[in-house]
């Protein structure tokens, strides 16, 4: 197992990004929802995982499956904690590990880049998933992984600083990005959360 997440509440932001066709190949969450993200290898075995999941708990919706070429990712949402809670515990049985088996995340690079030029707004927007930036706003850009360590800095920045901009996050792949826009205030304390809350995930 490389990624074990619980994420509770999501945020509506993060949540609409996570109910893009993009993202959501199944059922899309909602705000508030509550989510159990993990990925494993070899890639297929995210099968087990996601029909051990469904069997215990039947009211998990799949939001994301999708199969890299060495790694399997998945995603399961309920609005009733419970429901996610007895699908991590199955999971977690099915493949004999602990929610502490997973990799811990490893912060690679952030950077605030305040007074965004209205060039560089353009050029970010045209490859966006979530929300435009706009010119004269503060960027986080932060980079991390695991990747899908990105989700849950995501939905945790929206938390502490709900006035902020998703602008783009990629949870997928070798490392895991997030482009946050808004004050400079907000994006700092954006900043401080998403290490927070990264530097506190138990793992191996």
């Amino acid at each position: 197992m490389r990624v074990y997440l619980r994420l509770d509440g999501l945020e509506r932001q993060f949540a609409a990004y996570m109910a893009t066709p993009t993202r959501a190949r199944g059922y899309p969450p909602k705000a508030g929802d509550h989510s159990l993200i993990v990925e494993v290898a070899p890639a297929l075995a995210i099968q087990r995982v996601l029909d051990a999941a469904l069997k215990a708990s039947p009211h998990v919706e799949p939001g994301l499956l999708y199969v890299e070429r060495q790694y399997g990712i998945l995603e399961v949402h309920s609005s009733d904690p419970a429901d996610v809670d007895r699908a991590g515990e199955a999971i977690l049985s099915a493949i004999g590990a602990t929610a502490e088996d997973r990799l811990k995340p490893e912060i690679l690079y952030s950077e605030i880049i305040e007074d965004i030029t209205d060039q560089h707004a353009v050029i970010l927007n045209r490859t966006r998933e979530a929300s435009m930036i706009l010119p004269g706003s503060a960027l986080l850009v932060y980079e991390m992984a695991p990747a899908l360590f990105a989700a849950v800095a995501a939905n945790s920045a929206e938390k502490a600083a709900p006035d902020l901009t998703l602008v783009d996050v990629q949870m997928i792949g070798a490392a895991g990005r997030l482009f946050i826009s808004g004050p400079t205030a907000s994006v700092r304390k954006a900043r401080e959360e998403i290490t927070r809350v990264l530097s506190a995930v138990e793992g191996r």
